[in-house]
């Protein structure tokens, strides 16, 4: 053992160690109980991030602990590798995108090893790797035979520059988020996988995930979006197919002014032929986003279709529009616009000068003015201008209307959703091949299993931004399965969320001959998955599907894919930045600022290091490549060493709040790792031979222990609730004492030191457990680090002679006292007025009265 610790030697000696006992490859083990913690993997861009380091270090801390209980522990690790980047980056670099792959591949994995973590390698999955997407194939093709994946004609967002299909979430202000091109409307075929047809039992079953966040389970419901109304057919006053809407307030129904339609609706496009304004909307209308959400921020916009439609219960005609912000795609493509409770309606109606009618008050009788904006209540309301069906509540109205609708064979009640199915196509090349055959005779046949995988090529050359797979027609050609006539492959790949929503499943079977095999219900569900909230309503929404899709083809029977979810905040840093004349904005690594802050740690002045600019501090903002505020992992493992960023990423902040970068608390974690080496160094001949039991103590002795084990229930406390900062700031605290502990000679006080150090480093073996395993070794501890157990709290070592009281005075600590255990309320109030401190404060005054708390505090108001 060197006197001074060096982190970045022993660190690879032990890493070097753990390899070569395989440390962490698990097996399935009936007689154990299982435990699989898994973090999101990641895409291989090349270099970790913080948000990386975050997320795998708690996943590492849960994973270590769970084995030290005794639990048969899986953590895998792969790579999320197909993808639109990978495509840019051999478009830039003029190299193949499997070529970039690969190598990013081998630098992060790297990476990963050199943070210390505990990952089963031989569990490794690339998605982009054909023995895995060939599974995948194969599942779609079992897909298509249940009518469960299926290919239509759709509106999409298309990306003129990216040349591919956008989802919805990546269309960003009406613009593609990589590209920034302007997003056009095309309707183009696609292969969509039926969600809606299990939006049910995904909503239900929400209910299910108690250890999921409320706040993604909030976010699952509301993009699920289901709903109870009815459908409600109005007639075209010249006459032909009724226009259908859906509503959930048919007790709105006498206030709709006028309908609107979608661009691309037939009753739209017919109106056009005749119309050059409608036309030229139509036009206007192909630029920007297909989303709800993209749909709610547009400037409403609208032109007169000259069509008169007839409300089924006024009687009344009202005019139908062709709007912007109407999709075909979602619902009939129609709706009844109710401008007086609906405050979208009430912006286009004023905007056009559209009657707008009240048909809906309070029920207290309040007056409301509904031609200065929207009044969209439905709880303690009563219809008005209703005809027959006035003077309802909302339920009532909804009953009685629903009734006449469906006695009048114009309508009838309907569930929707916002939810819609998921399109999987995408018209890029480095992808998952969709496994379908196009043939003139016998349509889209999928690839026979004794075909697959279809393999993608991956010496490819770009020319500009097509697939190479489209491009090559040697590669499209092909043969029809089912009649052996020419035929053509499909050239679309899929999504790469199609690869993401399974790979937790196949980490469980490596190398088996089918997608899955029975080792995998020995693992699943997932005991802990980690990672962002950003993925709540995709990765995670996909990820529940999927798992439902291959229980219902039999090959996992578990439910839901993952048991406990933890979303881990984002890595915050400050951002620096000054505007020139010549570049604009140009923004500075926080290394190169001069800063001085105030006593509360704000920044009051920075300047640029260089030239002493002065520069404007952005506060806490997320690290990002953009504000050149980013920390490098790699330069900070080479600096201060691994374990001394994984204590700090975990003592910095509680794994679901954001992490505030730090570099003076990065220094004093490295401070503290230095601390615990130099004692164990200094005292190591003593304790190496020493028992760790000791039949009498003196009182320092006993003091120390307690004050271990106590800090030992806190750090139990703070394991299970994964609030590692105060399991960090346990230990922190506990070792202070040990500091100021001299052993001597005793061999009693010998074996106490010898005790906590046990306990200490087995606690902190999770966190830093390179120093951990060292220490371990160098104290002679029986076995190896990695199987010891956690360390049990000694109840008896807990009790003493007297008890430690805090003392207030009118809530405000003034002092503390020191009486015996079992000492009264009578002795601890004398003892508390008695204390010169405490007396200070009370003086003169009066006392109204003392609250005592046992072993707590006393509490004396005056």
């Amino acid at each position: 053992m060197e006197p001074r610790y060096s982190p970045q030697q022993l660190e690879s000696v032990v890493q070097a160690w753990w390899l070569e006992q395989h440390s962490f490859k698990v097996t399935e083990d009936p007689d154990r109980e299982k435990y699989y913690c898994l973090s999101m993997l990641p895409y291989p861009s090349g270099q970790l991030h913080m948000g990386h380091v975050r997320n795998y270090t708690i996943g590492d801390v849960i994973s270590r602990y769970q084995r030290m209980l005794g639990r048969n522990v899986l953590q895998p690790m792969g790579w999320d590798a197909f993808g639109l980047p990978a495509e840019n980056a051999a478009i830039q670099r003029a190299v193949p995108p499997a070529q970039w792959t690969y190598q990013n591949i081998e630098h992060m994995r790297g990476q990963l090893q050199r943070m210390g973590f505990a990952y089963d390698w031989s569990r490794e999955v690339a998605t982009c790797r054909p023995e895995y997407y060939r599974w995948e194939q194969w599942f779609f093709t079992r897909l298509m035979e249940k009518g469960l994946a299926y290919r239509k004609n759709a509106v999409v967002n298309w990306d003129p520059v990216d040349q591919t299909v956008l989802a919805n979430e990546q269309v960003i202000d009406g613009k593609g988020w990589r590209s920034g091109a302007v997003v056009e409307k095309r309707e183009i075929p696609q292969w969509f996988i039926r969600i809606t047809a299990y939006a049910d039992e995904l909503l239900e079953e929400l209910d299910n995930l108690p250890d999921w966040p409320d706040s993604v389970k909030t976010m699952q419901r509301n993009w699920i979006g289901r709903s109870s109304g009815l459908e409600v057919d109005f007639a075209l006053a010249a006459g032909g197919e009724p226009l259908r809407v859906f509503t959930t307030r048919p007790d709105t129904l006498f206030g709709a002014t006028f309908m609107a339609v979608s661009a691309d609706h037939p009753l739209a496009i017919e109106s056009a032929k005749a119309d050059q304004d409608v036309a030229a909307f139509i036009a206007q209308c192909a630029s920007g986003g297909v989303s709800e959400v993209e749909l709610e921020s547009i400037e409403k916009k609208g032109v007169p279709l000259g069509i008169d439609a007839i409300n089924p219960l006024s009687g009344e005609k009202i005019p139908v529009w062709v709007a912007n912000f109407v999709l075909m795609g979602y619902g009939t493509g129609a709706i009844m616009a109710v401008p007086a409770h609906d405050e979208r309606d009430h912006v286009f109606a004023t905007r056009y000068g559209l009657p707008i009618i009240q048909v809906v008050a309070p029920a207290n009788g309040e007056l409301i003015d509904v031609s200065a904006t929207a009044w969209p209540a439905k709880d303690d309301t009563v219809t008005v201008n209703s005809g027959e069906f006035s003077g309802l509540d909302f339920q009532s109205a909804f009953e009685r209307i629903a009734g006449y609708v469906q006695d009048q064979d114009i309508g009838e009640r309907k569930v929707n959703y916002r939810l819609r199915d998921w399109g999987v196509s995408r018209q890029r090349y480095w992808g998952c091949p969709v496994p379908v055959i196009y043939c003139d005779s016998c349509g889209a046949v999928p690839v026979p299993d004794g075909d697959l995988p279809v393999l993608l090529p991956e010496d490819v050359t770009f020319m500009g931004v097509q697939s190479p797979i489209k491009a090559d027609p040697d590669w499209r050609a092909t043969s029809c399965p089912t009649c052996g006539a020419n035929a053509e492959r499909e050239t679309d790949t899929f999504d790469t969320f199609v690869e993401s929503s399974w790979y937790y499943a196949r980490y469980c079977t490596p190398g088996a001959k089918a997608m899955l095999d029975k080792r995998a219900d020995y693992w699943l569900p997932v005991d802990h998955y980690i990672g962002g909230i950003e993925h709540a309503v995709m990765h995670l929404l996909y990820f529940r599907f999927w798992h439902k899709l291959m229980r219902d083809l039999e090959l996992v029977s578990s439910d839901e894919p993952a048991t406990k979810l933890l979303c881990q905040g984002m890595v915050l840093a400050e951002a620096y930045y000054h505007d020139s004349p010549e570049q604009g904005r140009v923004w500075v690594r926080p290394d190169e600022v001069e800063i001085e802050k105030d006593a509360k740690g704000k920044t009051i002045d920075a300047r640029r290091a260089t030239d002493g600019a002065a520069l404007t501090a952005t506060g806490w903002t997320t690290m990002s490549k953009s504000k050149n505020n980013g920390v490098d992992p790699q330069g900070l493992i080479d600096r201060y060493g691994a374990d001394t960023v994984r204590l700090f990423t975990m003592f910095a902040s509680p794994p679901e709040q954001s992490l505030e970068w730090n570099d003076d608390a990065v220094a004093g974690s490295q401070r503290f790792l230095r601390r615990i080496w130099t004692l164990v160094y200094s005292h190591r001949e003593t304790l190496r031979g020493a028992s760790s039991t000791a039949e009498t103590l003196d009182e320092q002795s006993q003091s120390l222990r307690r004050t271990f084990h106590g800090a030992l229930q806190k750090i139990n406390r703070g394991m299970e609730r994964h609030q590692f900062n105060t399991v960090v700031a346990a230990c922190m605290e506990s070792f202070n004492a040990l500091e100021r502990f001299d052993p001597g000679s005793d061999p009693a006080r010998i074996a106490v030191m010898r005790e906590v150090l046990g306990i200490l480093v087995r606690v902190l073996a999770p966190i830093t457990p390179h120093l951990s395993h060292v220490l371990w070794q160098e104290l002679k501890m029986p076995g190896e680090l990695l199987d010891a157990p956690w360390p049990k709290v000694d109840e008896s070592a807990l009790t003493s002679e007297t008890q430690v009281l805090v003392v207030q005075v009118n809530g405000k600590l003034r002092g503390q006292v020191e009486v015996a255990a079992e000492a009264d309320e009578v002795v601890i109030r004398e003892a508390a007025l008695a204390d010169d401190k405490v007396a200070r404060h009370v003086g003169e005054r009066a006392i109204r009265k003392i609250i005592v708390v046992p072993g707590k505090l006393v509490n004396i108001v005056v």
